[in-house]
C-alpha cells in the first residue's frame, strides 16, 4: 500500500503556496524613542493577603479576572501531580451548587471560567461581571472535592500521559527539565503513572489547604469597571477565604555541568531530533545585565530574522525554526536554544548551534539596532492592551521591581551597548558548561554525536541513565527476502495478494477538533488518486497515472514534484514489498524495538520499513519526502489489521504530520474497483 506521506506532502505544499504570497520587506529605520507614561492600576489588600490591582478601561463592555498565586515550585514526592489534580476538581460545583447547575450558569452569562494550580482565570461581559466574579469565588473559597470526581480526573490525567508516551516533545521536556534541576526536586519531579495513581482525597484536600490560599495572591481586574464598585464586590466575594500560613522551603540549589557534555534520550519512534542546548544562570530582572541580555537572546534567537532561525533553516534546512530563550523568573533563570531536526542531520545542527553560542558575544552595530527597535516596537504595542499595563504591575510587585521599571522600558534598551551585551552573555550564557539535550531515535544519531567531541550520556525516557542504544543484529539465517516472506504469508500469501490489481479506502481523523476525510485509491504501475476534504471541500488531492501527475492544494493546481512523480512511477506494486527482491536498494539493517515490539528495520535510501519478529505484519514505516530545499520523514504506524478479500489490511493508521498526530480510521477498503480515468 502507498502511505500517507504523500498526504503530509500535500499539506506541506499547500503551506509553500501560502508563503509564496508574502512580500517580506525590509525592517523600516526606527523613529526617535518615544516618552513613556504608563498609568497605574488602582490596588488595595483585604486581610486575608489577598492583593488586587485593578485596571479601569471602558472601551468595550467586557471585564477579565486573572488570580495568580505567588509561590514556589512544591516537591510532591510520592504523590507527584497532586496539585494539578486538585486545580482540575476546582469549578467542578462547590458546597453550594452542584456541578451543572455551575456550568449552565457559566454558559446562560456567555462567560469563560478555569483553573489551574497556580490560579484562575475569569472572562464576561461587564453586566454579567459580577455574578461570574461570584461562581469564581465560590469554586475557590468552597470547592465540592469528591471521589468519584478525583477519580474520573486521574483517570483523564492517565490517558493523556499514555498518549505522551512516545512524544518526543513531551519526553525530552520532562527529562531535560529532570536532568538539570534532579529528578527528586520541586523543580525536576514529574508525574507518573504510580504516582497518580496513589493520589487519594485527603491529599488533594491537604494541597489544597496549604497552597491554594489568598498568601502572597493577586487578583487583577481589567475592563469596563469601576474601582469602587469592584472593591466592594470582591471585598463581599474574597474575603471568606483563608490564609494558609504555609512556609516554603529553599528551592533545592541547581549548578551547570563542569563541562559540556550531550544528554540523549532514545525515542526509538521518532524521525526528527529535539535539540535542546541550555545552562542555568543567576539572571533577575533587576540586574543590571538584565536588558543586554534579552538583547543578546533577541539577536541569537528571537525570531525569523535571528541568528540561529538564519543558519539553522535558511541556510542549512535543517530545520522549520530555530529560537532561544532567557528566562529569568522569580524562580528560576535559564538559558536556552532549541529546535526540532531531522535524524540524519543532528550533529550537524549540535555544531552550527554551539557555532552560534559561541559567537553572540560578539554583535554587529547594524545587529543591535535592529533587535533595539523590534523590542521597543513590541513594548510599544503591548501598551495598547489593557491587560499588559496590569501584567507589568503584577511582574513590578512579584519580582520587586523598580516603581519606575516599565516607564524607563525603552530608555533601558536605549543604553545597552555592544560591550554591554558581551558583558551579559558572560554572565548568563556557558558554552562551556552547557547541557546539550537530543531526544531522538539513539540508533540513528549516536554516532554522528559521539564524533563531535563531547562526552555523550544516555538516559531512558523517565531519566535513568542506560546504556547506548543500538540496532541489533539479525541471526544468519534471517535476510530480507525471509522478512519479505514472512509479510507476505502474514496477511494471506502470494496467491491471494497477486489478485490485487487496485485498493482504495475512504477513511477519517480528526486534527484539532476538525474531522477530515481521506479516499485514497492506487492500482499498480504506481497510479495513485488521495483526496482530502473538509465538510465536503477539498483539501488536498493528489493524482498519477502512472507517467504523470498533479497537485491541487488551495485551490492552485501544480505539476507533481518531479522527485515525488519519480517515486510513485518506481513503486508499481500495491504491497511495496513485492518492489524489494526488483531493486539493490533494499537492505535488512538489523532489529530493534517500535511501540514496546521488536521488529525487523529494513531500509532504503528514502524509507524505512518495521515487520514483527512475533507475526510478521507491518507495524510501521518512515518515509522521506523533499519539498523545496527543505527534507522531512513522515512516520506512519499500522494496527488493527483485518480480512479483506483473504488479505490483512491495517484499518488504523498514525502518522507524526508537522508535529500533528493524525490517526486515520478506515471505514471500508474495495479491491479491484479502480478506473483508469481515477488517474485523469
Amino acid at each position: 500500500m502507498k502511505k500517507l506521506s504523500y498526504i503530509a506532502a500535500a499539506f506541506l505544499i499547500s503551506g509553500m503556496l501560502s508563503a509564496q504570497k508574502l512580500d517580506l520587506n525590509a525592517m523600516p529605520k526606527p523613529g526617535p524613542t518615544p516618552t513613556i507614561n504608563i498609568a497605574k492600576p488602582k490596588t488595595f489588600t483585604l486581610p486575608n493577603g489577598l492583593q488586587v490591582l485593578v485596571v479601569e478601561n471602558n472601551k468595550l463592555p467586557r471585564v477579565s479576572a486573572t488570580l495568580s498565586i505567588d509561590r514556589p515550585p512544591i516537591y510532591e514526592g510520592a504523590i507527584a501531580g497532586v496539585n494539578s489534580i486538585m486545580a482540575d476538581q476546582l469549578g467542578k460545583g462547590t458546597k453550594t451548587i452542584s456541578k451543572d447547575d455551575f456550568n449552565k450558569k457559566i454558559d446562560f452569562l456567555g462567560a469563560s471560567l478555569n483553573f489551574s494550580e497556580k490560579g484562575a482565570f475569569a472572562n464576561s461581559l461587564s453586566k454579567y461581571f459580577p455574578q461570574v466574579l461570584n461562581l469564581m469565588a465560590d469554586a475557590i473559597i468552597n470547592p465540592n472535592f469528591n471521589a468519584k470526581e478525583l477519580q474520573d480526573d486521574k483517570e483523564r490525567t492517565l490517558e493523556s500521559m499514555k498518549a505522551d508516551e512516545k512524544n518526543a516533545k513531551s519526553i525530552a521536556a520532562r527529562v531535560n527539565n529532570s536532568l538539570i534541576y534532579g529528578k527528586n526536586t520541586a523543580r525536576g519531579e514529574f508525574e507518573t503513572e504510580e504516582s497518580i495513581k496513589k493520589i487519594s482525597l485527603e491529599d488533594v484536600e491537604n494541597a489544597y489547604k496549604k497552597h491554594y490560599a489568598p498568601d502572597n495572591a493577586y487578583l487583577v481586574i481589567v475592563g469596563d469597571v469601576k474601582f469602587n464598585d469592584v472593591k466592594s464586590l470582591i471585598t463581599k466575594a474574597f474575603s471568606s477565604w483563608k490564609k494558609s500560613n504555609t512556609k516554603y522551603a529553599s528551592l533545592e540549589p541547581v549548578s551547570n555541568v563542569a563541562n559540556t557534555e550531550i544528554n540523549v534520550v532514545d525515542v526509538p519512534t521518532a524521525v526528527q531530533s529535539i535539540v535542546n542546548v541550555g545552562n542555568v544562570n543567576s539572571l533577575k530582572m533587576t540586574d543590571a545585565n538584565y536588558f543586554p541580555a534579552m538583547i543578546a537572546n533577541f539577536i541569537l534567537g528571537g525570531g525569523a530574522e535571528a541568528r540561529l532561525f538564519m543558519n539553522l533553516r535558511e541556510k542549512n534546512g535543517f530545520t522549520y525554526g530555530a529560537y532561544s530563550d532567557m528566562n529569568a523568573t522569580k524562580y528560576s533563570s535559564e538559558f536556552s536554544a532549541d529546535a526540532s531536526v531531522r535524524n540524519e542531520v543532528t550533529d550537524k545542527s549540535v555544531k552550527e548551534f554551539m557555532t552560534e553560542i559561541n559567537g553572540i558575544s560578539k554583535v554587529k552595530p547594524e545587529e543591535l539596532a535592529n533587535a533595539k527597535a523590534k523590542m521597543k516596537g513590541e513594548f510599544i504595542m503591548a501598551l495598547e492592551r489593557p491587560e499588559n499595563i496590569a501584567r507589568f504591575s503584577l511582574n513590578q510587585k512579584v519580582n520587586s521591581l523598580p516603581a519606575d521599571f516599565y516607564n524607563n522600558y525603552l530608555k533601558s534598551i536605549d543604553k545597552v551597548t555592544e560591550a554591554d551585551v558581551a558583558k551579559a552573555v558572560s554572565a548568563t550564557i556557558f558554552p562551556k558548561q552547557s547541557r546539550i539535550f537530543v531526544a531522538g531515535k539513539a540508533s540513528d544519531i549516536s554516532e554522528g554525536l559521539e564524533k563531535l567531541g563531547y562526552p555523550v550520556k544516555y538516559f531512558d525516557k523517565y531519566a535513568n541513565p542506560v546504556e547506548k542504544p543500538a540496532v541489533k543484529q539479525v541471526d544468519a539465517n534471517v535476510n530480507i527476502n525471509t522478512v519479505v516472506d514472512k509479510y507476505i504469508a502474514a496477511i494471506g500469501g502470494k496467491d491471494n495478494v497477486a489478485k490485487f490489481n487496485s485498493l482504495s479506502y475512504d477513511a477519517n481523523a480528526k486534527i484539532q477538533g476538525m474531522e477530515l476525510n481521506f479516499k485514497n485509491v492506487q492500482a499498480k504501475g504506481g497510479k495513485i488518486f488521495v483526496d482530502v476534504s473538509m465538510m465536503g471541500n477539498s483539501m488536498q488531492k493528489i493524482v498519477f497515472d502512472g507517467t504523470k501527475g498533479y497537485m491541487v492544494a488551495q485551490g492552485q493546481k501544480m505539476d507533481l514534484p518531479a522527485d515525488m512523480a519519480s517515486k510513485f512511477a518506481k513503486n508499481t506494486e500495491i504491497f511495496p514489498e513485492l518492489n524489494f527482491a526488483k531493486s539493490t536498494d533494499y537492505k535488512l539493517v538489523g532489529s530493534e524495538k517500535v511501540n514496546g515490539e521488536d521488529v525487523y528495520v529494513i531500509k532504503s535510501n528514502d524509507a524505512t520499513y518495521y515487520y514483527s519478529m512475533k507475526t510478521g505484519l507491518k507495524v510501521g514505516e518512515i518515509q522521506k519526502q523533499k519539498m523545496g530545499t527543505q527534507e522531512m520523514e513522515i512516520p506512519t504506524f499500522y494496527s488493527d489489521y483485518k480480512d479483506v478479500n483473504g488479505v490483512k489490511l491495517p484499518y488504523v493508521m498514525k502518522q507524526t504530520m508537522m508535529g500533528q498526530e493524525l490517526e486515520m480510521k478506515v471505514n471500508s477498503y474495495n479491491v479491484n474497483q479502480a478506473k483508469e480515468e481515477d488517474f485523469k
